[in-house]
């Protein structure tokens, strides 16, 4: 039985061992250390001396002023650690040493992102381990608490990227950790009812014209778009020869900690820079989700005279602005998902998220026969399996079909032995082979 994120174990002869890697000076290199205690608290107090006493006489000096380090600092603190090998490096330090190339190489979001897992459930918990200890029965051991699926998922993703990193800048042979299967049910994705969808379009249409939130909302509804992707739309995104609209960009919240010394921070011109230190989070424009959700979409006319409408309202004001919906800058997430609220309200519908909008759009497309490929263009999937796996799922009025049209051919099995009867003679073959073809032509053609 270990206490997770403390590397305190009970041993089977009862006692409790707690261990830690600690730096020696003499060989130049960090060894693990074990105490031992008759209880829990016993150990743990024993650990907590070793490492303050670590603390206090194992120190390295970098050089510059004669500044003091301990080997297993942050990398941002200290660019390289003297006595670290393969079998001691730990996981933390290689974490951390990871986090700093995302955050050169990738976008903010995606830093922000695996920054987080990172301190909310590997930081703790993996602190006094070596990176060579990593395996999957000590991932399972020490992750043991109840968590989502896609936390759970996250959680791989970095733990996998990291020893990937291991692996590639020090030769240290890692596994690929595989994620444990989980046996929860899926949750099925949540659509708006072909009575809700009733009740909120008669909702939206009326008086779109010149509300700029309702025309996005049906907007939305009619491509599937992501409310960020919605949010940074601009003029110059719409064709309006070919009558399509392009998507280039999204905007999302970022916390400012993080967003600081990236690029788009630096080259931003459309923020608001001035006042913005104490905020916990900043609205940024950057590019789309994947290189798949960069895609053009084409408008069904109804919508691109909305549109249009939109924007002849627009010159008619204070003239056109950069963006469709937001004006000289991106509109604010959280702007439309309050006006979404008050939306389905008005209709009188229960209060979904915004990006059931996008689940609608999709089970729509696939009840009215959009082929996955087209499907998963529109949505920017960056595989269709994501896809097949997401939305093609039968609703209940398709397996009602189904079991109708096998009523259906029941019974006509039924008449046609009924009469044979009658007539004094009855064979096995009660219905032709062209019969047969024929009523499995109609259940295919209702599938299809």
């Amino acid at each position: 039985m270990a206490r997770h994120g403390e590397n305190i174990r009970k041993r089977k002869d009862g006692r409790w061992e707690g261990r830690c890697l600690l730096y020696n000076k003499e060989k130049g290199k960090q060894r693990y250390r074990s105490v031992y205690g008759r209880t829990y608290e016993e150990a743990r107090e024993k650990l907590a001396v070793l490492r303050n006493q670590q603390k206090e006489s194992v120190k390295l000096v970098d050089g510059k002023g004669g500044k003091e380090k301990n080997p297993n600092e942050s990398p941002e603190m200290k660019p390289a650690a003297e006595g670290i090998t393969k079998e001691n490096r730990l996981f933390t330090y290689t974490a951390e040493e990871w986090l700093l190339q995302v955050k050169a190489t990738r976008k903010p979001s995606t830093y922000v992102k695996y920054r987080l897992i990172y301190k909310n459930y590997l930081k703790s918990v993996f602190q006094d381990t070596a990176i060579v200890e990593i395996t999957d029965c000590c991932v399972q051991e020490k992750i043991s608490d109840p968590l989502s699926e896609s936390v759970r998922k996250s959680i791989y993703c970095v733990l996998n990227r990291v020893l990937k990193f291991a692996s590639r800048n020090y030769s240290i042979t890692m596994p690929f950790l595989k994620r444990p299967i989980s046996h929860a049910p899926k949750k099925p994705v949540e659509t708006f009812s072909r009575k809700e969808q009733a009740k909120l379009l008669l909702e939206l249409n009326n008086g779109c014209e010149s509300d700029r939130y309702k025309a996005a909302i049906l907007l939305c509804l009619h491509t599937g778009l992501r409310l960020g992707e919605l949010c940074a739309l601009k003029w110059e995104d719409l064709d309006t020869d070919s009558q399509m609209i392009a998507i280039n960009r999204t905007v999302q919240r970022l916390y400012l900690e993080d967003v600081q010394e990236t690029e788009e921070w630096q080259n931003a011109d459309n923020l608001q820079k001035a006042g913005v230190s104490q905020k916990k989070t900043i609205l940024v424009e950057t590019t789309p989700k994947s290189a798949h959700s960069k895609r053009e979409i084409p408008l069904p006319p109804t919508v691109f005279a909305l549109i249009n409408q939109l924007q002849r309202n627009q010159e008619q004001g204070k003239g056109e602005k950069a963006y469709i919906f937001g004006g000289d800058k991106p509109m604010e997430p959280r702007t439309i998902q309050n006006h979404f609220r008050k939306v389905l309200m008005s209709a009188g519908i229960k209060y979904k998220n915004f990006h059931v909008l996008r689940h609608t759009f999709s089970t729509n497309c696939i009840e009215g026969g959009t082929d996955v490929k087209s499907l998963s263009e529109l949505l920017g999937h960056s595989d269709v399996q994501i896809t097949l796996n997401r939305y093609v799922h039968p609703s209940m009025d398709i397996k009602r079909k189904y079991l109708d049209a096998l009523s259906a051919f029941y019974d006509q099995i039924h008449r046609q032995a009924n009469v044979r009867i009658s007539n004094g003679h009855l064979s096995n073959n009660l219905i032709s082979k062209s019969s047969l073809n024929q009523i499995h032509g109609q259940i295919c053609g209702q599938e299809s």
